[in-house]
C-alpha cells in the first residue's frame, strides 16, 4: 500500500508541477509552447480551468502526503535505538574512575 501511494505521490508531482507551470504568469511561461489552448477550454481561455485543476490535484497531493504520512509511521514505529544489540544482555556501563591515593600522614611527634 505505501508502495503505491510513493508512486501516486510522483505522479502527482509530475502534474502539479506541469499544471502550474502551464499557467499564465507576468511572463509568458510555457503555456506559449501549447499552442492556441482557448479554442479547447472555452472563451476565458485555460485560467479558469488550470486553476481549478491546480487546486484540485494540490489538494489530492497534501491528502496522499498525510495518508503516506500516517501509514509510515505506524508500519515503522520501531526506533533505530530499539535495534543495537547489548553484549551479555546488560547494557555497558562506564568504566570506573580511579581512586586517588590517601594523603600522607604527618610524622608523629615524639
Amino acid at each position: 500500500m505505501v508502495t503505491v501511494l510513493f508512486v501516486t505521490q510522483i505522479v502527482l508531482t509530475l502534474i502539479l508541477t506541469v499544471l502550474v507551470l502551464l499557467q499564465k504568469s507576468s511572463s509568458i511561461g510555457l503555456g506559449a509552447y501549447s499552442g492556441s489552448n482557448e479554442s479547447v477550454f472555452g472563451a476565458k481561455g485555460p485560467a479558469g480551468f488550470l486553476v481549478k485543476a491546480t487546486f484540485t490535484v494540490g489538494i489530492i497531493f497534501v491528502l496522499n502526503t498525510i495518508f503516506l504520512g500516517y501509514l509510515y509511521n505506524k508500519t515503522h514505529n520501531q526506533s533505530v535505538v530499539d535495534t543495537i544489540e547489548t553484549h551479555g544482555g546488560t547494557v555497558p556501563s562506564a568504566p570506573a574512575l580511579p581512586v586517588a591515593p590517601a594523603a600522607p600522614q604527618p610524622p608523629a611527634e615524639k
